[in-house]
């Protein structure tokens, strides 16, 4: 059986997510007009809220949607970043620091992906937490200061880094909680992962 399926892409919620990847092509095409800029990432910001609310509501959470919605969320993300520091908006440092929770969530979705030791196990990934929410708005307000406040942008990425490794350590802690096998400890040395 596959992992990914071509029936659950279709999803609306699972459209959602992908509505993402034409945001991130268009970010930098409009970085240089902040209100433009601004409003590609309210969208982009909807569009992930709007997804996992669709998905739980509906009854339509998927091992797609939550494959899909993570990477998604890294495409933006990267495509922000790559254009914010290209343009000279965003300092070498803040790349780390606004991408915190990217790169703490990226291994798991892939190890989610592929491991063994997830097939059968409820996708926990597919649903927001409390860490997740505000590093989710912590980054904007980075990005926000990166196009038009550019004063307290060593501020904001600052705070930007603390919510996104505590969002990413949280999602981490969340989903080997809830691993089939979780109470037996962690997996021996060897073992899938």
């Amino acid at each position: 059986m596959s992992t990914l399926s071509a029936r659950d892409l279709a999803l609306p919620p699972n459209l959602m997510s992908l509505a993402r990847l034409p945001l991130a092509a268009l970010f930098p095409i409009v970085a240089t007009r902040p209100a433009l800029a601004l409003a590609v990432l309210c969208c982009a910001g909807l569009t992930d809220v709007l997804d996992g609310w669709l998905a739980r509501r509906s009854g339509q959470v998927t091992r797609t949607g939550a494959i899909v919605d993570p990477i998604a969320d890294k495409v933006f993300a990267l495509a922000v970043v790559a254009t914010l520091l290209q343009s000279g908006s965003l300092p070498l440092w803040g790349i780390p620091a606004l991408l915190a929770r990217e790169l703490l969530e990226l291994p798991l979705a892939l190890w989610i992906a592929v491991s063994r030791r997830f097939r059968g196990a409820r996708l926990s990934t597919a649903s927001a937490n409390i860490p997740g929410k505000l590093a989710t708005a912590v980054q904007f307000g980075a990005v926000f200061a990166a196009i038009a406040l550019p004063g307290a942008l060593p501020a904001a990425l600052a705070a930007a880094a603390g919510a996104g490794a505590a969002a990413g350590v949280s999602y981490w802690a969340r989903q080997l909680r809830r691993a089939p096998g979780a109470a037996k400890g962690p997996p021996e040395a060897g073992a899938d992962g």
